[in-house]
This record gives structure tokens, sequence and C-alpha cells, in this order.
């Protein structure tokens, strides 16, 4: 395995704590001045599995995104959405997610790895209700807002696309309702078979 990209940080200002965290691509520890460079070696160590840790439990295998679909539909949807199978996806660039609901099958987007697990949910929600809707309307919109998280999750992704240089849909029209679904902000084609992405 390739050792990661490590910028250290040290301030006079900090003086006790020691954190880490990921900035354009390598992960940056934030530690006190005072620190000998032994000191440093260990914290970066036990930093970098924290954050090897933590990045783990939001990276959920296939297996596990699946038993948390069913979970979801139970618990939002009345158990209505089946889903046959839900994978990670490395194909999708400009959606979140994406469904077939013929044969019951969701893809997410691999960029939403390392994402915090509410907002996966929610993008597993909208997966699951074009399952039972095809379209965006009133009723697609009210199944997904079963999810108590639903604006605030389609909140953090407005702003995540726009972070990453995604132009943001226009307010005034139909295809704002849809802009979580797609990085660059373009309203997706709902027709055909394929439920589009969150």
């Amino acid at each position: 395995m390739e050792a990661p990209d490590v910028e250290i940080r040290r301030s006079l200002r900090r003086r006790r704590t020691v954190t880490a965290f990921r900035e354009n691509g390598r992960i940056v520890v934030c530690l006190p001045s005072r620190l000998s460079k032994a000191e440093e070696r260990r914290w970066v160590q036990v930093m970098l599995d924290r954050l090897a840790a933590q990045e783990k439990r939001r990276r959920p295998s296939d297996e596990a995104l699946l038993a948390r679909a069913g979970d979801l539909s139970r618990k939002h949807l009345g158990g209505r959405a089946v889903p046959s199978s839900v994978r990670w996806s490395s194909t999708q660039r400009a959606r979140w997610g994406s469904c077939t609901p013929s044969d019951g099958s969701i893809r997410l987007s691999s960029r939403l790895q390392g994402l915090p697990t509410w907002v996966i949910d929610y993008v597993l929600v909208h997966e699951l209700a074009h399952l039972l809707v095809n379209d965006h309307g009133p009723e697609f919109w009210a199944l997904v807002g079963a999810y108590p998280r639903a604006e605030r999750a389609r909140g953090f992704l407005d702003g995540y696309s726009h972070a990453a240089g995604a132009a943001p849909a226009g307010e005034d029209d139909e295809s704002a309702e849809d802009n979580e679904s797609d990085e660059d902000g373009s309203s997706p084609d709902a027709s055909g078979d394929e439920g589009d992405a969150a």
C-alpha cells in the first residue's frame, strides 16, 4: 500500500490538541509546535490510524449498502421499495446515484464515499423513491420528504458540488428542484426507465 501524502502543520497557539483531515488530496496533521520529532512521528501515525478507521466507517461495502437501503425503506417508505442490489459506481461523475426501476438496482457514485452517513442515506432514500415513482413530481418528493434530513442533505450536496466547482442551477427554473443530483448543476433527463440520481 502506498504511503499517504502527509502535510504537518505546527502551531504556536495549539497547546494540547492534535487533529487530522483531508485537504486537496493529502492528509493534514495539525499539532503543537513544542512536540519533539519522535512525538510528531507517533502522533502522525495515531492520527493516520484514526482517520483511516473513520473513513472505513463512512465507506460501507455493497452488502452493507443493500442492508442499509432495506432499513431506510422500512423506516421511511413503509418497506415498499425493495432494491435487488445496491453498489458503488466509479463511473458516475454527474450524478450522485441512479436506479433502474425495472430490475430494482441502485448505484451510488463513489464520490459519496467518505461523506456523512446521513447524506448517503438521503441519496439512498432518493433512489429508493425512484423504485416507486420514476419522475420528480409531488408524489416523489413526498416520499423523499419522509426522510427527516432530506432538505439538509440536499443543501449539503449542493454546497459540496459548488465547492467542487460545479455551476449552480438557476433558482427560477424547474431544474433547481433536481440540482442535488448533478455535479454540474444541469437537470437530469428523467425519461426512460432509469431514475436519476440524488
